[in-house]
């Protein structure tokens, strides 16, 4: 068998090069070898929502996986014909829904297949997006690219015991490239929902959150919901969308410092797109039609990484320019050409 080899310990090493070399070889029908996988990480290796989404892609990719156990640093993947499925899928931890979420849309959408799925873990988990964001933004800037899917939280999921409930239904894509330009709107949606917490300290944190974005003449529509969970926790979702941007950011409520661990600042100084956005749309867009326009405040380790990752499997062509704002990352898609 002749495998595509990755490092997976290159630039950021972490579980993006995962993610991103599965899709991208059930989508081109590559075989592909990861080492080092997550092989600098404090727990190195697979983890479960790792696990959890390889299974799911060998069950509608047909695919032979070799080293798909929990800590293993070497995976062999083998993509075969991509079906349409119905399938139910628990992480059986707190693991993250929202990154499996970001393997199986591409991968399904991109191949002309549907997918229902019905997944237990975690909603709104440390080191993932929060699945509003998934809801609300992704969603959104998916949409721009031709990719469609429905969303519907059942239950939310918080660390430890996770036991988070979501219903996904992916549609069938027609890809194109996108490009972002400036934010116009001062028009800010913030969602918060929490479980076993004081509702009046969350209400006060929001306030608190509202007064910093008004006082830099944003308008701000607030939704706050208690919505029941297994364990205590609160999750927080701040955007803004326009035709030339899609701008969000995520938090999750931390009860050491009774506060959400966010960047406010951050949010209202962006320009186009957040970087984490930025991040998510490289996989589709290396295999778009024409060129992606993706303006970014800094070259992340995760973007970077994601790039070359990309770039290696697809072919795509990339380039980084400098801006008065930060940066232009320009992606030339394949067309598709290799589905």
């Amino acid at each position: 068998m002749d495998y595509l080899k990755i490092n997976g310990a290159h630039g950021e090493g972490g579980g993006q090069i995962v993610r991103s070399a599965i899709t991208l070889s059930c989508i081109t029908k590559k075989p592909i070898h990861l080492e080092n996988i997550r092989k600098n990480r404090k727990v190195p290796g697979l983890r479960p929502q790792h696990i959890t989404a390889i299974t799911i892609l060998q069950k509608i990719a047909n695919a032979r996986v070799f080293g798909a156990e929990i800590g293993s640093t070497e995976l062999k993947f083998i993509p075969g014909k991509i079906e349409s499925l119905n399938v139910v899928e628990d992480v059986g931890t707190a693991g993250s829904i929202p990154l499996i979420l970001q393997v199986l849309i591409p991968v399904s959408s991109i191949s002309q297949k549907q997918l229902n799925l019905t997944i237990k873990g975690g909603t709104d988990v440390l080191w993932s997006p929060t699945i509003d964001y998934t809801q609300y933004v992704l969603k959104e800037a998916y949409s721009r690219m031709g990719i469609e899917f429905t969303l519907e939280v059942d239950r939310r999921g918080y660390y430890p015991k996770g036991n988070g409930k979501v219903k996904l239904q992916i549609c069938k894509s027609n890809l194109k490239s996108i490009s972002f330009s400036k934010r116009k709107t001062k028009n800010v949606k913030l969602i918060c929902s929490f479980s076993k917490l004081s509702k009046e300290k969350i209400k006060n944190e929001i306030n608190r959150i509202v007064k910093k974005i008004t006082e830099q003449n944003f308008i701000v529509d607030t939704i706050i919901k208690d919505e029941e969970a297994l364990d205590s926790g609160a999750t927080l979702l701040i955007y803004t969308i326009d035709d030339g941007s899609i701008i969000g950011i995520d938090a999750l409520y931390n009860n050491k410092i009774q506060s959400f661990d966010l960047d406010i600042e951050n949010f209202i100084q962006s320009f186009s797109i957040d970087d984490n956005l930025a991040d998510m749309l490289i996989v589709p867009a290396s295999l778009s039609l024409g060129k992606t326009i993706l303006p970014v405040k800094e070259i992340t380790k995760h973007l970077e990484t994601n790039l070359y990752v990309t770039s290696k499997i697809t072919g795509c062509k990339y380039g980084i320019g400098k801006t008065n704002y930060g940066f232009e990352v320009i992606i030339e898609g394949i067309s598709n050409s290799c589905i």
